[in-house]
């Protein structure tokens, strides 16, 4: 246990960063085991709490698959995915909206506030916020999956006025008015961009971005330049889920979000470790 004393010195060795980050605004992309562990689900939650407390704007946005796929096993759907991506036919669909933006969301919102801080749920469809287009696959059809056309991040700056905290479920819309299923990733990378976040942080059930292996051992990229990705997906080296990771991290960057991390969010406290501390964890993907 730590004495008072120590714990003030924790506290006063968070001052600069609190200080540094004041009125900035972050995107995190929440998902993976810290949503399906109770426990884990609570550190998180109550951590974005903390940073909003503390003057910063956080932002979530949410994923879902191990709990939608769950759902759809109860109506014998057998889900299916092509580089991470779910392919998404009508039924698929209306079980994918329900759970993502009725059960999934309402249930974080219904955490933080349980916990103290004040949240709002949103989806793609409300304010506009998000239009999509279907998103082209050349081997596959993938249905009703979409990619971002643009942000209008307007009702998101109006809660964060408000002292909200805003948690987006990643439905959009297209031009018809047609619901689409699109990556949570994706959609946070977008968000950050549009927002022109300070910090957009993926939390993964890794403890990051891997290079391959060495004498059996994963390698870990503490720093990743942005220009290797590419050639690094051709390669095989980054593949299936981490995928849409960065790319959406490739796309924050070209819009204008300062600093993308991808960090274990099965680690307790990981947003905070990468925040509030100078070593941070994980892997932080640059520029150049």
């Amino acid at each position: 246990m730590l004495t008072a004393l120590e714990k003030a010195d924790v506290l006063t060795a968070a001052l600069p960063y609190i200080q540094a980050f004041a009125g900035k605004t972050i995107v995190i992309k929440y998902g993976g085991h810290a949503m399906v562990n109770p426990e884990l689900e609570k550190l998180v939650l109550k951590d974005i709490i903390l940073m909003k407390l503390v003057g910063m704007n956080p932002v979530i946005v949410h994923g879902g698959g191990p709990i939608i796929d769950q759902w759809l096993q109860k109506v014998n759907i057998q889900p299916r995915f092509v580089n991470g991506l779910r392919v998404t036919d009508e039924a698929t669909m209306e079980m994918v909206e329900m759970v993502l933006a009725g059960k999934i969301n309402k249930g974080i919102v219904n955490l933080i506030n349980q916990f103290g801080g004040r949240a709002a749920g949103l989806c793609g469809k409300d304010g506009g916020l998000i239009l999509a287009r279907k998103k082209q696959n050349a081997k596959l059809d993938l249905g009703l999956v979409g990619e971002v056309v643009t942000i209008d991040p307007g009702i998101i700056h109006c809660l964060i006025r408000e002292g909200y905290i805003p948690v987006i479920a990643p439905i959009g819309v297209n031009g018809q008015g047609e619901t689409l299923n699109i990556n949570a990733d994706y959609v946070a990378g977008a968000l950050g961009g549009a927002l022109k976040a300070h910090k957009l942080i993926l939390l993964t059930d890794v403890e990051g971005i891997y290079l391959g292996e060495e004498d059996g051992q994963k390698q870990l990229a503490s720093r990743l330049n942005a220009q290797e990705i590419p050639q690094l997906i051709h390669k095989g080296v980054i593949r299936g889920g981490m995928i849409p990771k960065v790319e959406s991290c490739l796309a924050a960057l070209e819009k204008g979000v300062e600093n993308v991390h991808v960090v274990d969010g099965r680690k307790a406290h990981s947003l905070l470790l990468e925040i509030f501390t100078n070593e941070g964890i994980g892997t932080m993907v640059v520029k150049s």
